[in-house]
């Protein structure tokens, strides 16, 4: 019997860490076992660890070392950035925040959070293609606007935001800016003054890092109230001793993706539009959501008619094939991805969509292997909806579907 291939196409929920990148946090697995707050050789030790790595980081996103805060990930990164802002900003007592429909659940959260705890949060609409116009941020700041976050791109579509000319906008009225760029750094260029924000969040799983660390940037002069008390760690920040061996792996990850991100780019986005075109030749009555033109090079979100998303990742997942419905934080959730309706994708076309991202380590051989499964697959799930007229080989309305049913 013939071992099942496998095919790694979900590299927006996690990417594989590279064999580099584990070399690097064995060290701090083993004899660099030293608490780096410890004054003693040990300590020390890996303190100085930490600090190369912290400017390696900085250097990345071209700010100080002294701006890098190292979190547990992107969710704590963006918890830290809004609640943390809001709270040292305001001592509690209020104010008004901007953020868009599309943001990832760590965003979207927190802001939920502070609108029941005294803050007024504005949820600022996208266009069909995902993206963000600086206008309507513009026309919904107020006098007492004290923060903006918008991601720098999509997590489900790849939609790449206009955060520099955000930014000028906001900061015309004197509030600060936050960016969630979990899915765009090491993928694009990623520079903190060149899109001008104050806080900008990272994490080191979806570069080929480990799990479990990420980083805030924070902007010299821009106060927080921290989330977690009970030591002076990271700047009086985030209390808690700190994951070596994650901050090592993860300044290591960054080393390699700033070598080879220009190559990867070219690589990853001749895979993703060779992907799409032969989805779109080979398989009627799909639709490609998001931004075309400004996307991350291996995004690709696809809704295909008449079909159940979850049937379609169950049966690929049986040939082998890993893909997601959209993001990894909502797996398990029946609601429609509420990015896709923030587009405003019809319902029945939303819950028929699957997320193809790609990486470094996917090659032609996958996309032929997709290719050889995918429209069979569509084709047996199709066959079984009740909204798809298997003679003539496209969709039937609601209507026309109870009309046959009562036939019967």
């Amino acid at each position: 019997m013939n071992e099942l291939r496998r095919v790694y196409i979900d590299n927006s929920a996690t990417t594989p860490l590279r064999p580099e990148v584990l070399d690097a946090m064995l060290p701090f697995l083993k004899g660099m076992y030293g608490n780096p707050s410890s004054g003693h050789h040990f300590g020390r030790e890996v303190k100085a660890r930490i600090l190369e790595a912290r400017e390696i980081v900085a250097e990345a996103l071209g700010a100080s070392p002294s701006e890098i805060l190292f979190t547990s990930g992107g969710t704590e990164a963006d918890n830290i950035a809004i609640k943390g802002y809001a709270w040292g900003k305001n001592e509690r007592r209020g104010g008004h925040l901007i953020t868009s429909t599309i943001e990832h659940p760590a965003v979207l959260e927190p802001m939920k959070y502070l609108s029941k705890n005294g803050f007024d949060v504005t949820h600022v609409d996208v266009d069909p293609a995902a993206l963000i116009h600086p206008e309507n941020v513009a026309e919904a700041l107020r006098r007492n606007t004290i923060l903006v976050s918008v991601m720098h791109a999509n997590n489900e579509v790849g939609s790449i935001q206009p955060v520099k000319e955000i930014a000028e906008l906001v900061k015309e009225k004197g509030a600060a800016i936050h960016t969630d760029a979990v899915q765009s750094f090491m993928k694009i260029p990623v520079n903190v003054d060149d899109l001008g924000v104050d806080m900008l969040s990272v994490s080191a799983h979806k570069i080929n890092g480990p799990k479990g660390v990420g980083v805030l940037y924070v902007r010299k002069g821009t106060k927080l109230d921290p989330l977690s008390h009970g030591g002076h760690h990271e700047w009086g920040k985030r209390a808690g001793t700190e994951n070596a061996a994650g901050i090592a792996g993860l300044a290591k990850a960054v080393q390699l993706g700033l070598a080879s991100m220009e190559e990867n780019t070219k690589k990853i986005s001749k895979l993703r539009d060779d992907l799409e075109s032969r989805i779109i030749a080979m398989i009627p009555h799909v639709r490609v959501n998001g931004s075309r033109e400004k996307r991350l090079p291996g995004s690709l979100n696809i809704s295909f008619e008449c079909v159940e998303g979850e049937a379609l990742l169950i049966n690929l997942d049986m040939v082998g094939i890993a893909i997601s419905t959209g993001s990894a934080c909502s797996s398990g959730s029946l609601d429609p991805s509420h990015v896709l309706m923030a587009m405003g994708i019809p319902h029945e076309i939303i819950h028929g969509s699957l997320r193809f991202s790609l990486g470094h380590a996917n090659t032609m051989e996958d996309n032929d292997y997709i290719m050889a499964h995918l429209p069979r697959i569509i084709d047996m799930v199709r066959n079984i909806s009740p909204l798809w007229d298997m003679e003539e080989g496209k969709p039937i309305s609601l209507e026309e579907a109870e009309r046959g049913a009562n036939l019967h």
